[in-house]
């Protein structure tokens, strides 16, 4: 157990099994050289790099994870090939066929990153006097399991990702096979205070919980918000989530996607 705790990047078997089935067969070999790194060594170079904050350039190759930049390049084309949704897709399954997933309501909301160099995706964060930065959008279930998550510039009011959110919410089987991918209720803060959403949520079937802007705190929505603040925490537990480093939007991307599935992954377990 020490270990594990001690070196968060060890990728189990059952973890692996989960993965390793969806990724995507390796192209040609462009150029000679040595043997290809392989997929379980280059998963623990990637899970390396968020938990440990380092540069690619610096992963040590005397761990056996290959190069920072053969890491890199594997995170990219996994991404590209959807590789950090479909685990997600997957691993609600279990809790779900328990009875184990809460769709009586889903929570959603966002938090700003600053952005170390402007890119795709970014923008001047209000928060932030104006520089670049971006927001993490996330809806999880009623309590904490993620659903969804976003990447957009942190210029963006929260009124406009929510329908994508809602849209990448994956169907999930229950326990009489029945696919459900909608909650009964979305509770959310004053930022997604718009006509436009209630409208939107009414049309799917979803009760809308919204605080209204002007009126005063004490709404007592906070005894359901704070699961979603909660994982969000947990997502910035990722060193390379709590600022976006990099340009490439896809890469930031990657990383959001991983970390919802190591967290969803760790609620299954403690939940079966």
């Amino acid at each position: 157990m020490g270990t594990r705790q001690s070196r968060p990047w060890i990728v189990s078997d059952e973890l692996r099994s989960l993965i390793e089935p969806l990724l995507p067969e390796p192209a040609p070999k462009l150029a000679e050289g040595g043997p290809r790194v392989p997929y379980r060594q280059a998963l623990r170079g990637i899970l390396f790099v968020p938990h440990t904050g380092i540069q690619w350039e610096y992963v040590p190759q005397e761990l056996g994870f290959g190069s920072g930049m053969t890491c890199r390049r594997r995170l990219a084309a996994w991404n590209e090939a959807g590789v950090w949704d479909q685990p997600h897709v997957l691993l609600p399954e279990k809790p779900r066929s328990q009875d184990q997933l809460d769709w009586s309501r889903a929570v959603i909301d966002s938090s700003h990153v600053r952005a170390a160099r402007p890119g795709p995706k970014s923008g001047p964060s209000p928060v932030d006097r104006a520089r670049p930065g971006s927001k993490h959008h996330l809806i999880v279930d009623g309590q904490g399991i993620p659903l969804a998550v976003s990447l957009t510039g942190g210029n963006r009011n929260d009124v406009t990702p929510l329908q994508p959110l809602l849209d990448k919410i994956p169907p999930v089987a229950g326990r009489v096979g029945r696919l459900r991918r909608r909650p009964t209720a979305l509770p959310a803060d004053r930022g997604y205070d718009h006509d436009k959403n209630r409208r939107l949520l009414w049309t799917r079937g979803i009760r809308p919980v919204i605080a209204k802007c002007g009126e005063p705190h004490g709404t007592g929505l906070g005894i359901f918000r704070y699961v979603v603040e909660r994982t969000i925490a947990w997502l910035h537990g990722f060193r390379h989530l709590r600022m976006r480093w990099g340009r490439r939007d896809d890469i930031h991307e990657a990383f959001l996607g991983l970390a919802v599935c190591l967290i969803t992954h760790r609620h299954v377990q403690r939940l079966c």
